[in-house]
């Protein structure tokens, strides 16, 4: 469902647009936020689940999300715009859980089941009868079903079919769930177990009905740019194209500056930096034999996945700061008064930068498809705009950071460029379920040697949460926005 406007994507970003007007508009706050699920669901409209009423109650937690509040209790009666003035600030730190699953909205869907469906032909010869272990299948007026009492999920039968008419359902959440966070509650809806969650946003994207939705703090941001403070944005590497095919990066520069940005950097110069760093990392530590292996540190949930399930490799993951801090420190150094402000594909991102160490440097964290709904709101259309500032910031190697592999192809050039003479040994995972193979075989000694990049989206920071395009068309844009660099690798600093 990546990069196709869904009826779910639609209402994402009108919530993200509405939010936004509220900011920029409102006289009366919480009287306006009251009014906004009316605004949002019609009552002429159609296109609803069972009726308007469950959708407007689900419009009023993504609003509560959408401003960085986190959803009301279903036993407790607690006012739609209940914490709102804390929410009505020019500075406010995203609160855990990041990422929540909205009650009303979910589904119930089956948790993993085996269902004969109606391509069944009722075949003489019913394999998937004769090699069920558990004879769960039997026949009924010419067809197989399936006792779901018996069952065990073993799936023989289904790969045995020779019409495919046997259907593993599994929840779209939990099927990309590398971690198995995703849980039941007493009513069969999803939850998600917070000490399992490494906030990396697939079951946001991959959830059918929207249920699951995490915070957002457009709403602050607007509130500090009325502040007069100067605010700076940093863009993440996977930006370009996630504007339309015929938006330059140029383009999205000035736009950012037309909403209120008064300077962009590209976050490409933090992962320069992180390739150097990296790359040193490697030929000290582990071409010295200090360590058996090196885990690149750029994706947060990557990093937070081995720290929470094989915290015996701590001390593998690099030390270098992430694009994101680096870049947030030099703008930093360069403008002491100002708020930065990291926008990037990214859920995990948010988390990080609650972080205490990294708080000071990065103030707010938002997506590629909220700042959609805040250029949305200030009817910014990017195509239109023809006074186009260059970017010529990072080099190939930064710009690359944003496909899956593009981190260790970067530390690799810098290592066969810095250091001729040390052999490197490079090897990337994408996804969770991946990358936890990969850390366990790390553990068991079978990548000695080598540098290990870890991404938690499959394809990279292209297909992070809160991207607005498919992935084939970001990895073409970010290849060409390689390609215009001026550089291929950044020059060795002593």
């Amino acid at each position: 469902m990546r990069g196709i406007d869904t009826q779910v994507r639609i209402t994402r970003r009108r919530i993200f647009k509405e939010v936004a007007l509220l900011a920029y508009h409102s006289q009366s706050l919480k009287d306006d936020v009251e009014a906004l699920p009316y605004k949002i669901v019609d009552y002429d409209e159609t296109d609803f689940r069972e009726n308007i009423y469950r959708e407007r109650a689900i419009v009023r937690e993504r609003i509560r999300l959408a401003m960085g509040l986190s959803l009301r209790p279903e036993n407790v009666p607690v006012h739609v715009t209940q914490g709102l003035e804390e929410s009505n600030i020019s500075e406010k730190y995203y609160e855990p859980p990041l990422m929540q699953v909205i009650p009303s909205a979910c589904n119930g869907c089956p948790e993993n089941i085996y269902m004969i469906t109606n391509m069944c032909m009722g075949c003489v010869a019913h394999p998937c009868n004769d090699i069920c272990p558990k004879d769960a299948i039997s026949m009924v007026s010419g067809k197989s079903v399936i006792d779901q009492s018996k069952c065990i999920k073993c799936g023989k039968c289904k790969a045995i079919c020779p019409y495919d008419a046997i259907s593993h359902q599994v929840r779209p959440c939990v099927s990309v769930c590398g971690v198995n966070a995703i849980k039941s509650d007493a009513k069969k809806r999803a939850v998600i177990d917070e000490e399992l969650c490494v906030s990396c946003g697939q079951c946001m994207v991959s959830c059918p009905f929207g249920a699951i939705a995490d915070k957002s703090q457009i709403f602050q941001l607007i509130r500090a740019m009325q502040s007069g403070k100067e605010v700076i944005a940093q863009v993440a590497p996977a930006f370009v194209g996630q504007f339309g095919p015929n938006v330059s990066p140029e383009q999205i520069k000035s736009a950012l500056k037309l909403l209120g940005f008064s300077e962009v950097y590209e976050t490409a110069i933090g992962a320069d930096m992180g390739a150097m760093a990296e790359a040193e990392h490697y030929v000290h530590a582990v071409a010295g034999g200090e360590l058996p292996f090196l885990l690149t540190s750029c994706c947060p949930s990557w990093s937070v996945l081995a720290k929470k399930y094989f915290p015996e490799t701590i001390d593998n993951i690099s030390n270098a700061l992430t694009p994101m801090v680096a870049t947030a420190r030099k703008i930093k150094e360069e403008h002491p008064q100002a708020l930065v402000v990291f926008i990037g594909p990214c859920a995990s991102k948010k988390l990080e930068a609650s972080r205490r160490t990294v708080r000071s440097d990065v103030d707010f964290v938002i997506t590629f498809e909220e700042l959609a709904g805040m250029f949305e709101a200030k009817e910014i259309n990017l195509q239109e705009i023809d006074t186009a500032e260059e970017i010529k910031d990072a080099t190939a190697a930064g710009r690359g950071y944003g496909v899956a592999g593009g981190v260790a192809n970067a530390i690799e050039q810098c290592i066969r460029e810095y250091y001729p003479d040390v052999e490197v040994n490079i090897e990337h995972a994408e996804s969770l379920a991946e990358c936890k193979k990969m850390l366990l075989l790390a553990k068991a000694g079978k990548k000695n040697g080598c540098l290990i990049e870890g991404m938690a989206c499959p394809g990279g920071c292209i297909a992070g949460a809160g991207t607005n395009i498919a992935i084939p068309q970001a990895v073409k844009a970010v290849n060409e926005f390689k390609k215009a660099a001026r550089k291929e690798i950044p020059e060795l600093t002593v």
